[in-house]
């Protein structure tokens, strides 16, 4: 069960402070405010958010990005800031001895033990969304009623935020080749968002 408060789901400040982050290098300071505040979150440029956030600010900024920056930018946006959420998440939320064993074991175990950790958080980041994870090769991630795809209409994948950040945790954690395709895409009309990971 996703846990919420006053039945709002609740998304991690990363999907909004790593946005902060690499935006400015694609757009300038300038236009990376305006963005932000078009989005109503321009106060957050000052004060980032430290704790989890309304999943619907997520929803507005990454939507903004879209209509404002077009398809590719806001790809590359939100790949960067998924990178930087992976970073963040190995400096700061598992710990070193883990990451450890995790590069000493065979792929396939790093895995598994992986994905019990990301299933264990995945009410960090799929907010009022239904996360699964099943093991294989490929590995299989979806996410049902994905925050980021609320309100959007698109021809092509629209997740690069968190396949961008599922790949990096992968390549650092399980296999340097990782890689992470999402193939369906609620965005695009399917009934949930589903990333395949392959090494």
């Amino acid at each position: 069960m996703t846990p919420t408060l006053a039945g709002v789901g609740r998304i991690g400040p990363n999907a909004i402070t790593r946005v902060a982050e690499v935006l400015p290098s694609f757009v300038g300071q300038r236009e990376a405010r305006a963005l932000f505040e078009q989005a109503g979150l321009g106060a957050y440029l000052t004060a980032p958010p430290e704790h989890m956030v309304d999943e619907t600010e997520v929803t507005r900024l990454h939507r903004a990005l879209r209509a404002h920056l077009g398809t590719a930018v806001a790809g590359a946006v939100a790949r960067g800031a998924g990178r930087k959420t992976a970073d963040y998440l190995l400096a700061h939320r598992i710990p070193k001895p883990v990451q450890g064993l995790l590069k000493r074991l065979p792929a396939p175990l790093a895995a598994r033990v992986l994905l019990a950790a990301i299933r264990r958080h995945a009410w960090t980041f799929s907010g009022s969304g239904t996360f699964t994870a099943q093991a294989g090769l490929p590995v299989v991630l979806t996410i049902r009623g994905n925050p980021l795809c609320k309100g959007v209409l698109a021809s092509a994948p629209a997740c690069e935020f968190y396949a961008a950040t599922f790949e990096r945790l992968f390549q650092v954690l399980v296999h340097p080749q990782a890689r992470v395709r999402e193939t369906a895409c609620e965005a695009m009309g399917a009934s949930q968002c589903r990333f395949e990971v392959t090494w």
